[in-house]
C-alpha cells in the first residue's frame, strides 16, 4: 500500500508498557513532541500478565499489576503525546528514524525509542495454540477457581513453575510439575514445598510432546528424555511457565542483539545506531522490573533531549 501519511515527531516509541509510557511522560516534562505506538487495544505491557500483589515498586503497591497500570494511566494521562492503539507495523527503518505502518501510514522521528517488551515462551507442540483458553490457562493466581478439583499440568522449572504449583494445589486434586532437566533453577524455598506436597507430582527430564483433547483439554504426551519413553496422562488445565524472550525479532539484522535476542544497549539506552534507543524488558535481561523500566524511559528522554539540542 502507498504510504498515505508522513508525520515527523521529535520520539516515536514502539511499545506502551510502562518503558514506553515513561519514556513519553519524559518527553512531555522536556518538551519533545512523542508518539507512542502499540499493537494491543490497550496500555500497559507486561504489567497486564501481573496477578498477584506488587510490593516492590518504589512509593506504591498494588493488589495487582493492572491497578498499579491504572496509576500510571492517570497519571500519564495529563501529559501531551500521540498514541496510536492496535497498529501493526510492517517496517521499521532504524538509519532513517521512520516507521511504516500496515496501513500505509509512515512516521518519522528524530529519535526512536524500543520499548517492545518481551512475551511468553512457548512448548511450540502440537496442540498448543489450539488449546489456549480451552483448558491452558494464563495465571495460578487468575485461574484458580477454574481449576477446582481437575488435574493440573504445570511445564516449567523456575520460581513462576514452582508458586503456580503451590497456588494451583491448594483447589485442584492433583498437581503435575514437567522440567526439561533434571535441576531447577526454582529458589529452595519454593522447591521444598513442592516437593514435599501430596498433590504435586514432579517429572524431571521430561518434555511435553503433544497436547489433545476435544472441546478442551483432556491429556498430554510426555517423552522421558533420558530414555525416550512416552506416555500419555490425563490432565484438565495445563500452565505454561518456560521463561521469557523479547520482542525483537524486526531488528535482528540491523541492531546488535545478544544471544538471546535481547538488544544490546550501552548506559544511556543507546543501540547500535545512532539516534535509535531500547528501554524496558526488550533490553534489559537481568533485571526485569517495573522500576527499571521506568528508569530506563526517563534515561532515554533525557539522553535524547540533550543530543536533540546540543
Amino acid at each position: 500500500m502507498l504510504d498515505q501519511t508522513r508525520v515527523k515527531f521529535d520520539v516515536v516509541i514502539v511499545g506502551g508498557g510502562i518503558a514506553g509510557l515513561s519514556t513519553a511522560l519524559w518527553c512531555d516534562e522536556l518538551g519533545l513532541s512523542a508518539l507512542i505506538l502499540e499493537e494491543k487495544k490497550e496500555l500497559g505491557g507486561q504489567l497486564l500478565w501481573v496477578h498477584n500483589e506488587i510490593k516492590n515498586y518504589p512509593g506504591r503497591e498494588a493488589k495487582n499489576g493492572r491497578e498499579l497500570c491504572d496509576a500510571f494511566l492517570e497519571q500519564i494521562g495529563k501529559r501531551q503525546f500521540e498514541l496510536r492503539l492496535q497498529v501493526r507495523i510492517a517496517k521499521i527503518d532504524p538509519e532513517k528514524k521512520e516507521i511504516l505502518l500496515a496501513d500505509g501510514t509512515k512516521f518519522a522521528a528524530r529519535a526512536v525509542v524500543i520499548a517492545t517488551g518481551i512475551r511468553r515462551r512457548k512448548l511450540n507442540v502440537a496442540g498448543e495454540d489450539e488449546f489456549q483458553e480451552r483448558g491452558i490457562i494464563e495465571s495460578g493466581k487468575k485461574n484458580a477457581d477454574s481449576v477446582a478439583g481437575k488435574k493440573v499440568l504445570i511445564v516449567g522449572g523456575g520460581d513462576a513453575a514452582f508458586e503456580n504449583a503451590l497456588i494451583l494445589s491448594e483447589a485442584a486434586e492433583s498437581v503435575t510439575l514437567v522440567h526439561r532437566r533434571k535441576d531447577f533453577r526454582a529458589r529452595p524455598e519454593f522447591t521444598e514445598k513442592v516437593k514435599n506436597h501430596p498433590k504435586v507430582t514432579i517429572f524431571t527430564e521430561t518434555a511435553v510432546q503433544k497436547i489433545s483433547g476435544g472441546e478442551r483439554v483432556e491429556s498430554v504426551e510426555l517423552k522421558n528424555l533420558s530414555n525416550g519413553e512416552t506416555r500419555k496422562i490425563a490432565v484438565d488445565a495445563i500452565l505454561i511457565r518456560i521463561g521469557v524472550e523479547p520482542n525483537t525479532e524486526q531488528f535482528r539484522g540491523t541492531l546488535e542483539l545478544d544471544e538471546n535476542g535481547y538488544i544490546e544497549v550501552n548506559r544511556n539506552c543507546e543501540a547500535s545506531i545512532k539516534g535509535i534507543f531500547a528501554v524496558g524488558d526488550a533490553a534489559n535481561p537481568l533485571a526485569p522490573t517495573v522500576s527499571s523500566a521506568a528508569g530506563m524511559g526517563a534515561t532515554a528522554a533525557k539522553v535524547i533531549f540533550s543530543l536533540l539540542n546540543l
